[in-house]
């Protein structure tokens, strides 16, 4: 399990990102815009960390990096091969007051802030059935959204943190607009 990414929900997206870019060395992955079907939308950026594109040992798999170690062993030095992961990439969307965006941020003295924080998971299907089963959480659908080479859910918020979990299993990278549309969906008035 890994940080995925973070989710703010804001006044202005683009303000947000700029703040990214220019404090953090984030990047733009992509951006969209989301139409419901009451007619108000939602406009999207992804943001990915600027190590994801420095992986210097051509390693296949985008979310980590590795870096050799060495360990002084009793028959001389061994080279000792150690996983980090790379920071996460951030979600930013921004939409008009009325809209499923635009109502939270606004319930939240305008500004918004942070609306989910999603983990990588190996099967999003088994975490829903640990969490249930463990009484970790509540789902905002009773079945993970599945767009190709991606798989996502929601937790409603944590009774202990406040917070909404995602867990999303991923192909290379990105984000699906249909995905993120049913997502939001999921958690309006949440």
């Amino acid at each position: 399990m890994r940080l995925d990414h973070i989710a703010y929900r804001t006044k202005n997206r683009v303000k947000t990102a700029q703040f990214f870019i220019d404090a953090l060395g984030y990047t733009i992955q992509q951006e969209f815009k989301i139409n419901f079907d009451d007619g108000t939308i939602a406009q999207c950026i992804a943001l990915e960390p600027p190590e994801k594109k420095e992986n210097k040992f051509n390693i296949p798999c985008p979310w980590t990096t590795h870096a050799v170690q060495y360990k002084e062993m009793p028959e001389g030095m061994r080279e000792r091969l150690q996983e980090y992961h790379l920071p996460c990439e951030i979600f930013v969307s921004d939409g008009p007051i009325g809209s499923i965006v635009g109502d939270w941020v606004e319930a939240r003295g305008g500004i918004g802030g942070i609306h989910h924080i999603a983990y990588q998971v190996d099967s999003v299907v088994e975490t829903m059935k640990e969490w249930l089963a463990k009484g970790y959480a509540e789902f905002s659908s009773t079945e993970p959204l599945k767009c190709p080479g991606l798989t996502q859910v929601f937790t409603k918020p944590s009774n202990l943190t406040g917070i909404i979990y995602e867990f999303i299993e991923r192909g290379e990278f990105g984000f699906c607009a249909d995905n993120v549309k049913n997502l939001m969906e999921s958690t309006k008035g949440l």
